[in-house]
């Protein structure tokens, strides 16, 4: 993804690529084959934070890395945008989170989504009760491929010369060169945080900008591995169930998400929001709206009363819901509306193009490590739910690990 958002960056204008980092030889090779042999290239991203001329940088490493490395930068200066989840452990979030208050830096989150349009008209939608009361939010992000399951590709020249083995490791539990475990690193909880921090934090994300949430006060979480077992140590299948407290932005609502890497219909990703009034759904490149009509009167079920009871029942009910002649007035249509972006839009430039913005005008942005501790916080949490297999309680708003109970 390294790769991906420094290709999006440069879309934005007065974005320039200086100097680019990797602890493997091949891709450093290839940055320059791709944005020319004059970019500076190393293994150590210190040299990097150590360049005069470099005033932001793009963390794309394993998750593990996400905040030492981002702690470095902003010591060191620079601007931060940092791929999600922001942490691997929720006790690193306070941490990254304090480094960016002492130091003044512009931080924002990889999770494109809080820049879309269409979560922005999402969001304006619910406000005006377009919905009526929320009272549930369902998410899925389901896939059914090798590179959709993390088993990408592991290049042919990947030995101990090529790679700095120690720098990937960092503060992982130090074992033999196993190029597996570099290039396909999400495979394993030392490294990664699984579906859950790759996924369920992008669910997360854009429901706390749609709704602005704070996050969960309990996770539950369960799944298993389930069909791709090539060695890898968390789970492909990823079920959990979130309560979200009442707050001045919204009432009490539950939230269901699931990942499936071995669904037979494909990838498909969307979030339902179910309202008394309507249903919104945003996914598959649209947002939809939703709502059929309330019958006019409340119907009743009266057969197991003594009929003396029923004949006086039905008196008093049709006297307040009086029989008329259907008319074609009366067809209870299934409104729909459908938002789609312009044509062209790309969620993953106008992130970065926010997150230029700030970093020229120093103004906040929404996806500060405040906002990513929140969303990245019940996403890890899941895995502590999943593999302790209990109720884990988060207080959203100290943003740390509550009491058991």
């Amino acid at each position: 993804m390294g790769s991906g958002d420094a290709e999006s960056a440069q879309k934005v204008p007065g974005v320039k690529l200086i100097a680019v980092a990797d602890i493997y030889e091949g891709r450093l090779e290839r940055a320059k084959e791709r944005w020319g042999k004059d970019l500076f290239t190393t293994r150590d991203f210190r040299e990097v934070l150590a360049r005069p001329d470099v005033d932001a940088v793009i963390i794309g490493t394993p998750d593990h890395l996400h905040a030492p490395i981002s702690i470095a930068a902003m010591t060191a200066g620079k601007d931060v945008y940092c791929e999600k989840p922001m942490i691997q452990k929720p006790e690193d979030g306070l941490r990254v989170i304090e480094t960016h208050k002492t130091t003044g830096r512009i931080m924002q989150i990889g999770s494109q989504g809080l820049s879309s349009i269409l979560h922005a008209k999402a969001k304006e939608l619910i406000r005006s009760g377009a919905i009526g009361q929320l009272n549930m939010v369902e998410a899925t992000w389901n896939r059914n491929s090798p590179v959709g399951a993390w088993q990408y590709a592991i290049p042919l020249d990947a030995s101990p010369q090529t790679v700095d083995w120690d720098k990937f490791i960092g503060s992982a539990p130090k074992r033999p060169f196993e190029p597996i475990r570099l290039f396909r690193w999400r495979n394993y909880k030392d490294y990664g945080t699984g579906v859950t921090g790759d996924l369920f934090v992008h669910l997360f994300s854009s429901l706390h900008f749609i709704l602005d949430s704070h996050g969960p006060n309990k996770v539950f979480a369960t799944g298993g591995l389930r069909f791709w077992k090539d060695g890898r140590d968390v789970p492909d299948i990823m079920l959990g169930i979130y309560d979200y407290p009442e707050t001045a932005s919204h009432p009490p609502f539950n939230l269901a998400l699931r990942v499936n890497f071995e669904s037979g219909d494909g990838e498909n990703t969307g979030m339902r929001f179910v309202g008394s009034e309507g249903v919104m759904t945003a996914g598959d490149g649209k947002l939809t709206i939703a709502k059929q009509p309330r019958e006019k009167a409340p119907g009743y079920t009266i057969d197991t009363f003594p009929q003396d009871v029923q004949a006086q029942f039905k008196k008093e009910y049709f006297a307040k819901y009086p029989v008329e002649p259907a008319r074609t007035d009366d067809l209870r249509p299934h409104a729909e509306d459908e938002y789609r972006p312009p044509k062209g839009y790309d969620t993953h430039v106008e992130h970065h193009r926010v997150f230029a913005n700030s970093v020229r005008t120093r103004k906040p942005l929404v996806e500060d490590p405040t906002f990513g501790l929140r969303a990245a916080g019940p996403a890890v949490l899941s895995n502590l739910s999943y593999g302790e297999k209990r109720v884990v309680r988060w207080d959203p708003e100290t943003m740390m690990l509550a009491k058991k109970g």
